[in-house]
């Protein structure tokens, strides 16, 4: 099985996401602020059959691009463990090239990920607007993750699906992983049926794949049978083919342990064709993240 989500990190080299600067969708980051390491990493899925993981960049200052793939790449060089890595670039300047060169010296990178969430609520806002997808000089540099054979992992909410839309059919020899199952935040009726039809309108796109991961994000709780809603109508929507698990841990273990969420998982899939549950816990993740 393999975590396709996940982050490892020093605490002195995170004042990104460690500051009182930065939103705090999660709620209060008092519990993780510390050292996250592999060696803890690997205690929290021991119990778990997690055979591979794939590193998600984990926001270090934006100027340390290079030096967090580079420590990411010495922990994998070590310990033999992340597996994979999505590093982050800024696809805002006027040619990301130099950036990606800079990064292709790391044998582990598979992706990368800016994440581009915008939301009128500022607590869950991370990009400075909501329209990044739309321009075109954006669009030409997620392009040039192509000659890389590099995904992008894509982070929105839905109201941002028509942006996203224009991405994914401006990029057509990329593949983009959707994060955390499009961020459902309003369980409001009016806000299952945003996202519903979110999914579905961004499912048309071949090139979408979608990362069942940080479910627990907006309720700061393992509330199953929210993850079992999502995730039913996720694998409807994608075909199971499409999906995949990610734990985003440490981030979820402020509310949960590793065995808990993944038990929650492996329940709602209990009923699922063992083929669909092979798909959703390592297939795809495997072609995607070529493991």
């Amino acid at each position: 099985m393999i975590d396709s989500h996940h982050h490892i990190w020093r605490q002195h080299d995170l004042p990104w996401l460690l500051g009182p600067e930065v939103p705090r969708i999660f709620g209060s980051y008092e519990a993780i602020k510390r050292d996250y390491l592999i060696d803890e990493y690997l205690q929290d899925i021991n119990k778990s059959g997690i055979s591979k993981s794939v590193y998600v960049q984990a926001n270090w200052a934006p100027n340390w691009y290079v030096d967090e793939a580079a420590w990411v790449q010495s922990v994998s060089d070590q310990y033999g463990w992340p597996h994979a890595m999505v590093a982050f670039a800024d696809f805002t300047v006027e040619d990301v090239t130099p950036q990606l060169e800079k990064l292709s010296q790391f044998d582990l990178i598979r992706g990368i990920r800016q994440q581009l969430h915008w939301h009128v609520n500022p607590e869950y806002r991370f990009a400075p607007d909501q329209y990044i997808a739309n321009n075109p000089n954006f669009q030409k540099n997620i392009a040039r993750l192509a000659d890389y054979n590099w995904s992008f992992d894509l982070q929105i909410f839905s109201e941002q699906w028509v942006q996203a839309d224009n991405l994914l059919k401006a990029c057509p020899n990329v593949n983009f992983i959707l994060q955390h199952a499009g961020m459902l935040n309003d369980v409001s009726e009016d806000g299952w049926r945003e996202w519903r039809h979110a999914m579905a309108a961004l499912a048309k796109n071949s090139n979408l794949f979608v990362k069942l991961s940080g479910l627990g994000t907006f309720g700061h709780c393992v509330d199953f049978h929210k993850m079992e809603a999502i995730v039913n109508k996720t694998v409807e929507i994608f075909g199971a083919q499409r999906c995949m698990f990610g734990s985003n841990f440490p981030i979820e273990k402020i509310w949960t342990s590793y065995d808990e969420l993944f038990d929650a998982y492996s329940k709602i899939v209990a009923n699922f064709d063992s083929s669909d549950v092979d798909s959703i816990f390592h297939d795809t993740a495997q072609s995607v993240y070529r493991l």
